[in-house]
């Protein structure tokens, strides 16, 4: 499976034609502490780049962006009822919807991890 990155720290996790997305550490470094996650409809239907959810934190309400485009397949419940798992396992259980990808494409839009980490260094 690969990870990608996009410029407003989402990540997505491709495993053939489904996307598990979610948010990078980086994020949770910068939202502090999650305290409730917006989570889309199974069946909606997003293009990349579009809002697909928000989370709210202690310091700040944020939108999160479709990294590709596809259609909503699977929520992640858990952050729903548990939204600090974001902040312990932003990259594991902390993921928070599962796309059917609809361009598999798009992807040349997005970051691999080593070049997200020179994008991360480039922002201090």
């Amino acid at each position: 499976m690969d990870f990608y990155f996009t410029r407003e720290h989402e990540w997505i996790r491709i495993d053939g034609q489904v996307g598990i997305i979610g948010i990078t550490a980086h994020a949770v470094e910068q939202l502090g502490d999650i305290t409730f996650v917006e989570l889309p409809l199974p069946g909606r239907k997003v293009k990349q780049a579009e809002v697909l959810c928000a989370i709210e934190s202690v310091k700040a309400a944020s939108d999160i962006y479709a990294p590709l485009s596809g259609k909503v397949i699977e929520v992640n419940e858990l952050v729903e009822n548990k939204p600090e798992i974001v902040n312990s396992s932003p990259e594991g259980e902390g993921w928070l919807v599962k796309v059917e990808i609809a361009d598999p494409g798009e992807v040349k839009g997005l970051m691999n991890r080593d070049e997200y980490t020179l994008y991360l260094k480039g922002l201090s």
